[in-house]
């Protein structure tokens, strides 16, 4: 008992100590100073901070509140909280080579209990994973308790949800056929387009359960264009004299998609990626610029377009192969509505469907006024187009089968064109057996001239072959 009680002692003055060096003297030092500068004005508080005794009450005082704020900030330590750890991932431990898993959320919240001094450990210690442990399960429907793995006992916890319905199934697979989809074309280098894209398999396998399996309906290769590594520089250098044809490996990432498009999920693609030989190619043409008259507007009466001089009389397009190749003519269309005298026009050009690119995007049209001419080209061969391939059609009338064109436009314009310039036929569209009244058509090649058919409707008999 002595021992244990001049421990205590030891400790109490050990402790008196502190709060002398800490406190008292300090305190002291302070009413000092203050009592130095306030003793010519004020006797009495002279006498008071002089006593040994006054120094020491006020002294403790001071002690006491610090005491109590002390006290205070350290009950807030060992008083029980809680805090709420959102969105936590969920760990699933399963037989993935056999089984499927379907319900399980991606994540969970998890609520802590305990003494704040506990709560600052336990987040600074634990790894924070929800595990759903499903080792022991077969397939069917389970009710699961997630567990939180945590290493401060003194911490209690909740999981919101704290159990989940999940669905395990056997594992099959399906062979797909894989196909590619090209992704941002609109980041690539107008001037280059992506010709020929050749994967390393054309069949992938789709594992899952037999009811996801059904939902796929497609298995694609995403190719991000904006990833190929063109050249080292990362620009690709065209040559438009040997259309210059680069080639890409790359590791494409592949994607289940059901018949409306949508991603689906839960399934394992095997092999996950694939490589991919893109080629990259810069194919062009260069096509005539046309000046078309816009068809819903009319020049003054009397007059006509003698000529139509674009600034440019041709334009370079790039894109794939077969859309170049299908290209004509670009249009440059004017509104001469009310038109009758010279003028020069700015237009826009309308890229075609399938070009990336276009040398030209807007010309000048140096537009020259006329009078307007009338002109009878008689002996145009009249034709049919869009007749069943089982029926044979003939005009009712052997004269009828060539027709008179009027021509109108400025005279130095339509003096030039003769009826191999014009094309006039009929269309028989849905037309059977019979003879039918139809309405000719008159097209030619100059643009700035307007076509008509002298006699507007004529006679067709349709009959069966044979």
């Amino acid at each position: 008992m002595k021992k244990i009680g001049k421990f205590f002692l030891n400790i109490l003055k050990v402790f008196y100590n502190i709060l002398d060096k800490v406190l008292i003297t300090p305190v002291s030092k302070i009413i000092y100073r203050l009592n130095k500068r306030l003793s010519k004005s004020n006797k009495f508080l002279d006498n008071v901070l002089n006593k040994k005794k006054s120094l020491i009450i006020f002294s403790l005082v001071i002690a006491v509140v610090i005491f109590l704020f002390v006290n205070g900030r350290a009950v807030s330590l060992v008083e029980n909280e809680s805090e709420i750890l959102a969105e936590q991932p969920i760990s699933v431990v399963y037989n993935k080579e056999k089984y499927v898993v379907e319900g399980v959320p991606e994540t969970a919240d998890v609520i802590l209990m305990g003494r704040q001094s506990d709560l600052y450990l336990a987040k600074q210690l634990d790894d924070h994973e929800i595990v759903l442990d499903l080792s022991d399960y077969k397939t069917g429907e389970y009710n699961v308790k997630l567990k939180y793995n945590h290493s401060v006992e003194s911490v209690k916890y909740k999981i919101d949800p704290s159990t989940v319905k999940v669905t395990i199934s056997e594992k099959i697979s399906s062979t797909k056929t894989l196909t590619y989809e090209l992704m941002n074309q609109d980041k690539l280098d107008e001037k280059l387009n992506v010709s020929e894209v050749e994967l390393d398999t054309n069949e992938v396998y789709v594992k899952g359960s037999k009811s996801t399996l059904e939902k796929v309906a497609t298995v694609k290769a995403l190719i991000d264009v904006t990833k190929l590594s063109i050249d080292s520089s990362g620009t690709y250098k065209i040559d438009e004299s040997e259309g210059n044809v680069k080639e890409d490996e790359k590791a494409m990432t592949l994607v289940a998609y059901d018949n409306d498009g949508n991603i689906v999920n839960n399934v394992e693609i095997v092999p996950e990626t694939v490589g991919a030989v893109v080629k990259v190619d810069s194919y062009y043409a260069d096509v005539p610029i046309v000046v078309v008259p816009d068809e819903d507007s009319k020049m003054a009466t009397g007059y006509a377009i003698a000529s139509a001089t674009p600034s440019a009389t041709t334009v370079r397009v790039y894109g794939n192969q077969e859309a170049v190749n299908g290209i004509g003519s670009i249009q440059a269309v004017i509104d001469v509505e009310g038109l009758n005298k010279d003028k020069t026009f700015n237009v826009n050009l309308t890229k075609p469907k399938g070009v990336r690119y276009m040398s030209e995007t807007s010309v000048s049209i140096a537009v020259k006024v006329a009078a307007e001419a009338t002109k009878e080209l008689p002996g145009v061969s009249l034709q049919h187009k869009n007749l069943g391939s089982d029926y044979v059609a003939n005009t009712t009338n052997v004269e009828d089968t060539t027709v008179t064109v009027i021509l109108k436009g400025a005279a130095s314009v339509i003096d030039s064109i003769t009826a191999e310039n014009v094309y006039a036929y009929v269309d028989l569209s849905g037309l059977g057996v019979g003879t039918h009244d139809v309405p000719i058509t008159v097209e030619g090649s100059n643009t700035l001239v307007s076509y008509y058919a002298k006699v507007q409707n004529i006679q067709i008999k349709i009959s069966n072959k044979n």
